[in-house]
């Protein structure tokens, strides 16, 4: 399951209030709830809109919010692992900006 994880690219990405939702190159559609990626859920509209693939679509990166997500973990379901003391540092600095 792992090599087929890791094959997995994006082509595309969606964002909205409540949803991201990857597409990779093989058709599949992957959505998960944007509270799993608090610094996304914090974002502004023009902040989550502005992203670009990275590693030949391995992975998503949002550089207004210093955000990178892999594809590989959106298939397998994980949330984001960043701690509430670093996202509290996050938040303390956006709201600076």
């Amino acid at each position: 399951m792992n090599s087929l994880v890791c094959a997995a690219r994006a082509v595309t990405v969606q964002i909205d209030e409540n949803v991201l939702t990857a597409e990779p190159a093989d058709g599949r559609s992957i959505s998960v709830p944007l509270v799993w990626y608090p610094r996304l859920l914090h974002g502004s509209t023009s902040e989550r809109a502005n992203w670009r693939l990275i590693g030949s679509g391995q992975g998503i990166h949002w550089p207004d919010l210093k955000e990178d997500i892999s594809v590989e973990n959106l298939l397998l379901g994980k949330p984001s692992g960043e701690s509430p003391k670093s996202l509290q540092r996050w938040l303390e600095g956006q709201i600076t900006r």
